[in-house]
């Protein structure tokens, strides 16, 4: 059994230390949930694992032929290369053989004549024979498949953002690796795909260290939690689940630990301020002990103070929102198409569908920010709003947090009426003291978010608009969020494709179609998405057996005057399989490009443009195919 032992792993910054004297082990067929608070080092750690001079110190023990693969959050592809190029882009020598079959495949197919391409294409194909490769081919193309990517020759620089991750996390799961360390995964796949990866890391053979703010897919996947805190690893046996039921007991018996010892610190405490004269032996051994629990409490993290909202809101009245026949479009691309919906008092909306149909747009319209090419939306009189939008805003990186902060307010009112001051708020939000004085470009992009939630909060809002609030927010954070909504007075609209956050938040959902396509459902999220895939389950079987009985019904009514197609009419039924084929794949880069947020409205609405088009002359061509292919 291959096992990594990772030991003495530290890094300081300055005078801040993410972690020290970090030490594990990584077991064959473990999967590990990497968990901690934005800015506690898990992407440093990981990074310090395949890079050790990234760390102060770390020592570590593994075989020698032991092999890890990283998924990293922005991944570093060679723009020039090809998908499959890309993917195929190990040392190994089943790596190196596909590559070439698959230049020497793309030379064939271009000139099938040529002697010499003909002659090095059938050598490797004998080659892929010797080395039974061809597995790992048919792997790669089906991983890809899954994973929503389909022109395999289109270069690295001509995919999105979201694609070319997509690309990497394929690259790093076909490495046969002893250890797979991804981090956020899930980041830009849709349902379909997450699903089919938890399978498929569930199964793999070797070890997983990951890192998800996808509390379902770490429920899912993980055999083990490491939790990153107080510049330590802390280790729990089970997934996401069982990881909470055992923080609890932890949290428990630690605090009832530490009442102890602090009462019994107040009394040697008492003692060594009554200034006993006779200092002798025993006494020295209640100072010994004085000098212990002194020092244990002080090293030891206080439980107790744990990251809570409790801020006072504004009253809010019934009416909320009145949307009244809103309209909405950019050119062509349509967001919003006579609308008419009433939001209340008490609304939890969770706002979600395809990247690019419109739902930020949407926020952006009922904060007022977009303007409706007709219609209205009515905002109450008391309506204090707070919209947290994907993209941080007026925050000067040059500031410190702590005047960042008091600009916005210099405390809040909590709901027991006392008063909180900016400091403190910070305080409770795990910015300390030396955080707090901090410039703002010194915080991690996690701890910025953390940041600008705390600032939307600081204005006492009785309405919320999140949008993605999920994306670069921690667990601990998010989970607190969520705590704060289930007891918030007021109403809340949550853009999100998270399926935890909106299960636990969303009373009904508005789905966003595209074009201006918007339904209502009162199913939790994951409800309706497995309401979804029934259905398209079932779409699809019923078309396979009208197609079947459609052809059986042909082959009875077939003419008996034809009996085989013209040459012309075969040399067009040949040319229709690839071309039915290409237009598949353009379909399918025009979809990911729709998704991909990275976007603007005038390139969504040339992508939404062309992929009408090329639904059109797919289905003109698919009903010549079938028509021409009843006479084969």
């Amino acid at each position: 059994m291959k096992t990594l032992n990772i030991s003495n792993a530290s890094k300081t910054f300055g005078e801040k230390t993410l972690f020290t004297d970090v030490t594990f082990t990584i077991n064959e067929g473990d999967r590990i949930g990497l968990l901690g608070l934005n800015g506690t080092g898990k992407t440093t750690l990981l990074d310090g694992i395949i890079n050790n001079s990234d760390l102060n110190t770390i020592n570590l023990e593994k075989p020698k032929d032991y092999k890890i693969s990283y998924l990293k959050q922005q991944p570093e592809l060679d723009e020039n290369d090809s998908v499959i190029d890309a993917v195929f882009n190990g040392s190994g020598e089943k790596f190196q053989l596909v590559r070439q079959y698959e230049s020497s495949l793309a030379l064939f197919n271009a000139n099938s004549t040529d002697s010499k391409i003909q002659n090095d294409f059938f050598k490797l194909q004998e080659k892929m024979n010797a080395a039974e490769a061809w597995q790992m081919e048919s792997d790669v193309k089906s991983i890809l498949n899954k994973l929503g990517i389909t022109e395999l020759d289109k270069k690295i620089n001509e995919l999105s953002g979201g694609q070319q991750r997509r690309v990497a996390l394929a690259q790093t799961l076909i490495s046969e690796a002893d250890l797979l360390i991804l981090d956020e995964p899930t980041n830009h796949l849709d349902y379909e795909a997450i699903d089919w990866l938890q399978s498929y890391l569930s199964k793999y053979k070797g070890s997983v260290l990951f890192v998800t703010h996808d509390r379902y897919f770490l429920n899912e996947v993980a055999t083990r939690i490491f939790e990153l805190e107080n510049r330590n690893v802390t280790e729990y046996d089970g997934n996401y689940e069982k990881y909470l039921q055992q923080k609890a007991d932890n949290e428990e018996i630690y605090a009832s630990e530490q009442h102890h010892k602090t009462q019994l610190y107040k009394q040697e405490l008492n003692w060594m301020r009554a200034g006993v004269k006779a200092r002798g032996t025993k006494q020295q051994a209640r100072k010994d002990r004085f000098t212990d629990l002194k020092e244990d409490l002080q090293d030891k993290p206080d439980v107790q103070k744990e990251m809570t909202i409790d801020i006072a809101q504004q009253r809010l009245g019934n009416d909320v929102f009145d949307i009244k026949d809103a309209s909405l479009a950019f050119k062509d691309h349509v967001i919003l198409k006579d609308f008419s919906y009433l939001v209340s008092r008490g609304d939890r909306i969770g706002i979600t569908g395809s990247n690019g149909s419109g739902k930020t747009t949407f926020l952006n319209s009922i904060a007022h920010q977009l303007p409706l090419d007709s219609g209205e939306i009515k905002t109450g009189q008391t309506v204090r709003l707070g919209y947290y939008t994907q993209h941080t805003r007026d925050m000067d990186p040059d500031k410190r947090v702590i005047r960042y902060l008091e600009s916005i307010g210099q405390g809040v009112q909590n709901n027991d009426g006392t008063h909180m001051s900016a400091s403190k708020m910070l305080d409770t939000f795990k910015f300390d003291h030396q955080m707090q004085s901090s410039f703002i470009r010194e915080l991690s992009g996690g701890e910025k978010r953390r940041l600008y939630l705390l600032s939307i909060l600081m204005d006492q809002p009785n309405v919320l608009l999140l949008d993605e609030p999920t994306n670069n927010l921690d667990i601990e954070t998010l989970t607190i969020l969520e705590d704060y909504l289930s007891s918030f007075q007021g109403t809340v609209l949550a853009v999100s494709h998270d399926r935890y956050f909106l299960d636990k938040v969303a009373h009904k959902l508005l789905i966003f179609e595209g074009q201006g396509e918007i339904k209502e459902s009162y199913d939790s999220y994951s409800g309706y998405l497995q309401k979804e895939t029934e259905l398209k389950q079932a779409k699809h079987h019923a078309a396979k057996e009208q197609k079947h009985e459609e052809n059986k019904q042909k082959d009875e009514q077939k003419p008996e005057a034809k009996k085989k197609l013209t040459y012309a009419e075969k040399m067009e039924f040949d040319k229709l399989e690839p071309q039915i084929e290409k237009l598949d794949d353009e379909i399918s880069a025009l979809k990911d490009q729709l998704n991909d947020a990275s976007n603007d409205y005038e390139k969504l609405m040339d992508f939404q443009r062309q992929l009408d088009e090329k639904n059109q002359e797919s289905d003109q061509l698919m009903d010549r195919w079938e028509y021409l292919g009843q006479y084969i």
